[in-house]
């Protein structure tokens, strides 16, 4: 794929650290990359954003870009109106996209929240915006209790809208994890109907970016570019 929308069942599930691992899975391959943020929020001028974090993690050779951003960490339309400041739109995402692709092998788009948080006063979301770019979704759920109806929900909203779901990735997953999270290896793809194509480690972000970088195929499936072998080889994952 050329390009591919990371979208969360919420905040603070893992999406930035799973783009950062997406990003330097590929660059460790020999793909050039770009990474988009539509909307950060949450961040005053200045200060580095998601997009910043990526390139840290994934190395200086990811190009990364930022269409707005907004300094309360608000949904993205909430955020612009509070600040006065000008609406991110689907259309303006898709010719940002299109532009990257053009000299990019794999561009990587991350949203703010889950995937319905709203851009701008029409109502538009990144899946407008995928929807435009005729993009497949990947989903970062969390690992407990609770995932499971987040994640039928969002995959659910991306079937309504005939966007295809690239899989499913827990952004965190525990080190010592519960009897809800190992459950949920297994049900995670049946509330989903789509594939568990990762575990991420809780704290990998904390990762020195040189281990980062060596261990991030490690945690994502052959799907989405990785050499994870899935549950049924062992649902480790590596923190060492």
């Amino acid at each position: 794929m050329s390009v591919l929308v990371v979208t969360g069942t919420g905040t603070e599930v893992g999406k930035t650290v799973v783009t950062a691992a997406l990003a330097a899975t590929a660059v460790a391959a020999g793909r050039s990359v770009a990474v988009l943020k539509p909307a950060q929020t949450g961040v005053a001028e200045g200060e580095p954003g998601d997009v910043a974090e990526v390139r840290r993690l994934a190395g200086a050779d990811v190009t990364a870009v930022e269409l707005a951003r907004y300094p309360e960490p608000l949904a993205p339309e909430t955020a612009a109106r509070r600040a006065g400041l000008p609406r991110v739109h689907p259309e303006a995402v898709a010719e940002t996209v299109r532009t990257l692709v053009e000299e990019h092998d794999l561009v990587l788009v991350e949203g703010a929240g889950g995937l319905l948080v709203r851009f701008d006063d029409r109502g538009s979301t990144l899946a407008d915006a995928a929807r435009l770019l005729g993009a497949p979704v990947l989903v970062v759920a969390a690992a407990g209790l609770g995932t499971l109806n987040a994640t039928a929900l969002t995959t659910e909203a991306l079937r309504s809208r005939d966007l295809e779901c690239a899989g499913v990735v827990v952004g965190s997953w525990p080190r010592d994890p519960d009897l809800a999270a190992r459950c949920n290896l297994a049900d995670l793809p049946v509330a989903a109907d789509a594939p568990l194509v990762g575990l991420v480690p809780q704290g990998a972000g904390a990762l020195d970016p040189s281990v980062f970088r060596r261990r991030a195929a490690t945690w994502l499936s052959p799907e989405v570019g990785g050499t994870w072998k899935g549950v049924e080889a062992s649902a480790e994952a590596d923190w060492e």
